[in-house]
C-alpha cells in the first residue's frame, strides 16, 4: 500500500508519496507561516519509518517553493530533484536562493526522460541497505531539444520558468499509475508532445493548477487515457475544467488523499461539503478519519 497527498495550499502546490517501497518522496513546496507547522508536522510522522527520501522541484517558482529552506531544516531533504538548469530571479526570494544552492550543491540529482536511479526506479537486491523501487519514471526533458534549450534560456534570463517542468509518473506494482507535469503550458506541450512517451495512466494532475494555459492537449488526453483528473487551485476564471473526463477540483475538495492498494485507489478530501459529482468512483466502505472524509474508490487499469 501506499498513500499520495495532495495538499490545499492556495495557488500552488505541494505533494507527498509514503511509498509502498522503503521511499519516501516530496513533490514541490507552497507553505506559509500560516500552515508550515502543521504540514511539516504531518511529513514527520508520515516519513518517519522510511529509509529513503527524496524532494523533486518540478520548477523554481514561488508558488511550488515557498517554504524549502524551513522544510529542509526540519526534515532534511537528504536528495534533490530537478532539471539541470541556471535560472536566476531578479528579485529578492530567500527560498529560491536555497533553491540554488541546492540545484548546485552536493545532493543534487539532474532528472531527465528515461533516467535510472537507486531507488528512484531501480532496486538493488545485493545492496544490504537496499529500499527498493520508489516507482518514478521521467517521461521528459529530453536535454538536447531545441524547445527545452529555449525553455532554459528564458529562465537564465530570468525570464519564464514554467517550461523547465519534468513530466514524471508514479506507479505502484499491480496498481495505480499517476502523473504530474508540473507547471508546463498548453503551447509547450504541442511542441514537445511527439518526443514523449504517453501511455494510459490513472490519474493526472492538470498541470499549472488546472489553468487553461496549462490545458493537456485533446490528441494527448486520448492518449493518456485518465480515469481521474484533479484540478488545481488556479482562480476559477481561469480554469479548463477538462470537460467529458472525470474530475475533482482541490478549490472546493481542500487536501486530497489517495491511498493506493493493488487495482484500487481509496480516495479521502478534507472538505465536508464538496458537491461532487461521484459516478464514477465505487464505494468500498473505507472510511478512516485520520484520511479525511472518504468520498469512494476508483478501480486501475493495472490489477
Amino acid at each position: 500500500m501506499s498513500v499520495i497527498k495532495s495538499f490545499s495550499v492556495g495557488n500552488g502546490d505541494m505533494f507527498y508519496i509514503k511509498h509502498e517501497s522503503d521511499n519516501f518522496t516530496i513533490i514541490d513546496c507552497n507553505m506559509d507561516d500560516t500552515n508550515k507547522e502543521r504540514i511539516v508536522s504531518e511529513i514527520q510522522e508520515a516519513k518517519k519509518d522510511k529509509g529513503m527520501r527524496r524532494f523533486i522541484s518540478t520548477h523554481p517558482d514561488k508558488d511550488h517553493l515557498t517554504g524549502l529552506k524551513y522544510l529542509d531544516e526540519q526534515i532534511g531533504l537528504w536528495n534533490f530533484y530537478c532539471v539541470k538548469n541556471e535560472a536566476t530571479k531578479n528579485e529578492d526570494f530567500e527560498d529560491f536562493d536555497y533553491y540554488c544552492e541546492l540545484r548546485d550543491g552536493d545532493i543534487h540529482y539532474y532528472i531527465y526522460k528515461n533516467c535510472e536511479r537507486k531507488w528512484m526506479n531501480k532496486s538493488d537486491k545485493n545492496d544490504a541497505d537496499d529500499h527498493g523501487s520508489a516507482g518514478i519514471n521521467c517521461l521528459w526533458p529530453v536535454e538536447n531539444n531545441e524547445n527545452f534549450k529555449n525553455a532554459l534560456t528564458l529562465a537564465k534570463n530570468g525570464e519564464a520558468f514554467n517550461n523547465l517542468s519534468p513530466i514524471i509518473t508514479y506507479s505502484l506494482n499491480n496498481g495505480v499509475k499517476i502523473m504530474w507535469m508540473g507547471d508546463i503550458e498548453k503551447n509547450f506541450i504541442e511542441d514537445i508532445k511527439s518526443e514523449v512517451d504517453w501511455s494510459e495512466i490513472d490519474i493526472l494532475f492538470a498541470p499549472h493548477h488546472g489553468r487553461d494555459s496549462g490545458k493537456v492537449p485533446s490528441d494527448v488526453l486520448k492518449k493518456l487515457n485518465p480515469s481521474l483528473i484533479i484540478i488545481g487551485e488556479a482562480p476559477s476564471k481561469h480554469i479548463n475544467y477538462y470537460t467529458g473526463y472525470n474530475t475533482i477540483t482541490q478549490n472546493s475538495a481542500g487536501d486530497i488523499v489517495f491511498v493506493c492498494e493493488a487495482g484500487w485507489v481509496h480516495i479521502y478530501i478534507s472538505s465536508e461539503s464538496y458537491n461532487y459529482d461521484k459516478s464514477f468512483l465505487i464505494n468500498k466502505m473505507k472510511k478512516n478519519d485520520l484520511y479525511g472524509n472518504y468520498i469512494g474508490s476508483l478501480e486501475t487499469k493495472e490489477k
